[in-house]
């Protein structure tokens, strides 16, 4: 008797909840007729009112004509109707809610703007300026293709495979739908190719498209579902068949990082996408279903029986006899593995500078450009081929110069203190700056210190390491972490760069041995003490101050030098010594002292220019680093890079005007259209005449006796009448070599030295520029001037027209001693270990050789 009870209770309080829903629905429309009222008026309103009720009852009769209102199906037919109205009502509402994501409950839909002109995702592309592609940077690793590329085995194969009634429908396939919904998915999904496109060009399912709806499981896939349907739609309407066709193969993802048909096939089989047979575009339809368990790499089994699936299903639409699908199912999986890496290819280094530049431009002119997704093409300045000839020449001489360098410090370790022994924990401080010992300190930190070291020093794992001995350039082995910083420790490092001096074009850029394994840029990113390349800094100051006013011919005595200065509040002395470790007392010009790379005549010139002169007219020339104005600053002391540093020596050959070096010459966009074209800066630095006049005294380093640039004569560089200027550089403990040549249209500059300054040769006479950094420069440039493309590079300097100062007549001098000089610089005062041999003899110092038939 209870249980009715309760069901009675039960019964009349739902009851009673109708009654009050009725009530409370009532009150809302009369409380929205009231406002109503009032805002526009209760005659308006109740206008409207009769005028619904007239519409209504006129409907009503004209139905009523056809239907009798009496007949026993007349109550069905109006509830069928009724909800096909409201059903009609909420569908329209619904799609407007897709549409324009009304109150942010599904999502953004793109804009009919966007529909019609749909933004693929592309990498963007970069060129040397002779036309080469060098390089790429993408988000999606894709590079879109016309329809007439596309074989049409491969779109008969899509088809075939993904939606055989493409042709058929317009977007969404309602037959299709119907079949998957009943086997539920057996029979493959309701989803076109269209809806596919739509998936992928505006990714529906990303967060950014999503919206409150998506919070619900359910919901969440039919809003998905519904706004694919709805962009399908729209795009049958903008696009014919053959341009969804294109757009789809454009915007598909293979796996791999290959995006896009174009891409995949030089991936997967390093083919154009026209040459692909069917077996092979059977393979990339097959990795639609799943790009990961169907990879022809990672799973060829899989790969396989996904493609035979498909030449099955070609055959079924007879787009493929029976007899053909069942022969190519047959034969052997077969592909050329070919993925491409942003870094590969020449000039590595150069890219992250691209990088970097493009990235500035668009920042600085706020024009949203993205390197990685809006398919800019990047023309450089680089000449690929003189780029191949750098990094041949950096290969070959590096190499050599390993080999010597092993020999030297063979049964010992190579980073040392000032006095020739091994820095204790040398390895154990790098190893801590390592992302796997932060790794691990992670993992181990404070409890169990000891794991880090077994895992860093007891644990070897397979890796794939730098190698001069292999082809490959890369051996297998295994390795503990900390025999691998040992091992890597043991290479010396290098950059090169060559410049236009008048363009300000870089041509060439060699930032180090090998991007895949040496990341660190040794041109622009790195910096170091610049030894004695510093030095035409001090000399041009001399020369082109007014209140100097030196010429060629000036002579200075090399002798002591000392100087007392305070230097933070600190007293200090500072007594530089020559390379050879004693002093002439000649009266040396400042032509045969620059030549020579004396110490002692750079110091007492420093010191009358002042060392605050030679830091401005440094930074007038194109040095950007920050030079301490101590009385070492014309030995080299403060830090730079080559890539300034070569900048700066352009101004000798730019007739006194300084040249911002520049890496873009042009970025177009997508389409070929010219977005900005780039030129470097100039401006007046030095007089034209203190321009020539350097000119001529870095030839000294060639002509003059003793120069130290004479190493140069050595290799095939002086044909066709063409002449060199150059400066040699090295630093103390011969932790840097440098050198920096100037010809009338290019300027090469080359650094080698350790990661580390601890790292070096223990002999100045194996350590110093000439012999580490010179090889590269001449060897380079040997290679380019062989090239007949590049005959026009060579001929000799401009001469000098209206020169006011002597520098040709500067007569000899009875107490100048004919000695050598290396270019080792000791900014602390302690003297080198060795001297330069020239390997040329020396021509007549005053004036210049006839280097035609030169060797």
């Amino acid at each position: 008797m209870s249980q009715y009870r309760e069901r009675f209770r039960a019964v009349r309080h739902a009851f009673g909840e109708f009654r009050k829903r009725q009530k409370l629905g009532g009150n809302v429309r009369r409380g929205v007729g009231r406002q109503l009222a009032r805002v526009a008026g209760e005659e308006r309103v109740n206008l409207w009112v009769s005028t619904y009720q007239d519409y209504r009852n006129q409907f009503r009769s004209f139905i009523h004509r056809y239907i009798n209102p009496d007949s026993w199906y007349y109550p069905y037919l109006k509830k069928i109707t009724k909800g096909v109205l409201w059903g009609s009502l909420a569908l329209g509402i619904y799609v407007f809610i897709l549409n324009y994501n009304f109150l942010y409950l599904t999502g953004a839909m793109p804009s009919v703007e966007e529909l019609k002109n749909p933004k693929l995702n592309q990498s963007s592309e970069i060129y040397s300026q002779d036309g080469v592609m060098i390089g790429k940077f993408y988000a999606e690793n894709r590079t879109p293709i016309k329809y007439e590329n596309i074989p049409k085995s491969l779109i008969n194969a899509l088809i075939a495979t993904e939606d055989a009634r493409f042709y058929d429908h317009s977007g969404v396939d309602p037959r299709a739908i119907g079949r998957a919904v009943i086997s539920f998915g057996r029979d493959g999904g309701g989803s076109t190719i269209t809806q596919q496109l739509a998936k992928n060009l505006f990714k529906t399912r990303k967060k950014t498209s999503t919206g409150l709806l998506s919070r619900i499981p359910f919901i969440r896939k039919v809003v998905y579902k519904s706004k694919e349907w709805l962009m399908a739609l729209k795009l049958e309407r903008n696009f014919s068949k053959d341009e969804i066709i294109t757009y789809y193969f454009n915007t598909v993802d293979f796996g791999s990082n290959a995006f896009g048909l174009k891409t995949a096939a030089r991936t997967f089989f390093n083919k154009l996408p026209d040459s692909l047979n069917v077996q092979e575009g059977a393979v990339l339809v097959g990795l639609q279903k799943a790009t990961t368990n169907y990879n022809p790499l990672k799973n060829p089994q899989r790969s396989r029986e996904r493609r035979n699936i498909v030449l099955g299903q070609m055959a079924k639409y007879n787009f493929l006899t029976k007899r053909q699908a069942d022969s190519t199912s047959a034969l052997p999986l077969l592909t050329e593995f070919t993925p491409e890496n942003p870094y590969s290819g020449p000039a590595s280094y150069l890219k992250n500078a691209v990088l970097d530049y493009v990235k500035k431009w668009a920042e600085d002119n706020n024009n949203g450009y993205d390197l990685y997704t809006d398919g800019l093409r990047i023309v450089t300045t680089v000449d690929s081929r003189m780029q191949t000839y750098a990094e041949q020449a950096t290969s070959e001489k590096m190499k050599q110069l390993q080999h010597t360098f092993d020999n030297h410090w063979r049964g010992r370790n190579p980073w040392t203190d000032e006095d020739g022994n091994e820095l204790p924990g040398f390895i154990d401080s790098v190893a801590r700056r390592t992302e796997r010992y932060k790794s691990l300190s992670r993992r181990f930190m404070p409890l169990y210190p000891d794991s880090i070291n077994y895992y860093m020093k007891n644990v070897k794992y397979k890796m794939r390491v730098f190698s001069w001995n292999s082809k490959r350039g890369y051996e297998t082995t295994e390795m503990t972490p900390y025999d691998s910083i040992a091992y890597y420790k043991h290479f010396l490092q290098s950059g090169m760069v060559a410049m236009d001096p008048r363009t300000g074009y870089i041509r060439a850029w060699v930032g180090g041995l090998d991007y895949d394994y040496f990341k660190y840029d040794h041109v622009k990113q790195g910096k170091r003490q610049p030894g004695s390349t510093f030095k035409p800094f001090v000399y041009t100051t001399a020369i082109d101050d007014s209140l100097i006013n030196l010429s060629p011919c000036d002579r200075i005595q090399d002798r002591p030098f000392r100087k007392e200065y305070r230097e933070n509040g600190e007293d200090k002395i500072w007594e530089p010594r020559n390379s050879t470790g004693y002093y002439s007392y000649s009266n040396m010009t400042l032509r045969r002292a620059m030549a020579r790379s004396v110490n002692s005549i750079t110091a007492q010139l420093t010191d009358r220019v002042t060392p605050e002169r030679v830091a401005q007219y440094a930074h007038r020339m194109g040095i950007k680093s920050r030079l301490d104005a101590v009385p070492s600053i014309g030995l080299g002391s403060s830090d730079v890079s080559l890539y300034e540093l070569v900048g700066a020596y352009c101004t000798f050959v730019n007739d006194g005007e300084s040249t911002e070096p520049i890496i873009v010459q042009r970025i177009e966009d997508r389409d070929g259209n010219v977005i900005e074209t780039f030129t470097s800066q100039h401006k007046r630095a030095i007089s034209s005449e203190t321009a020539f006049l350097m000119r001529y005294m870095l030839q000294g380093g060639l002509q003059e006796s003793g120069g130290t640039s004479q190493n140069l004569w050595s290799f095939d560089l002086f044909k066709n009448h063409n002449e060199m200027g150059a400066k040699t550089g090295t630093t103390s403990n011969n932790s840097d070599g440098w050198f920096v040549g100037v010809s009338n249209n290019l300027v090469v500059g080359a650094w080698v030295g350790g990661d580390d300054r601890s790292i070096h040769f223990r002999s100045t006479d194996l350590g110093e520029g000439a012999k580490t950094a010179l090889p590269l420069v001449g060897t380079f440039l040997e290679k380019v001037y062989r090239d007949p493309r590049f005959k026009n590079l060579q001929g000799p300097f401009p001469k000098g027209e209206g020169i006011m100062k002597d520098y040709l007549n500067c007569g000899p001098s009875g107490d100048e001693e004919d000695t050598t000089e290396s270019d080792s610089t000791d900014t602390s005062g302690e003297p080198g270990d060795s001297t330069f041999i020239p390997i040329a003899p020396a021509p007549d110092p005053t004036a210049p050789p006839d280097t035609t038939n030169r060797p």
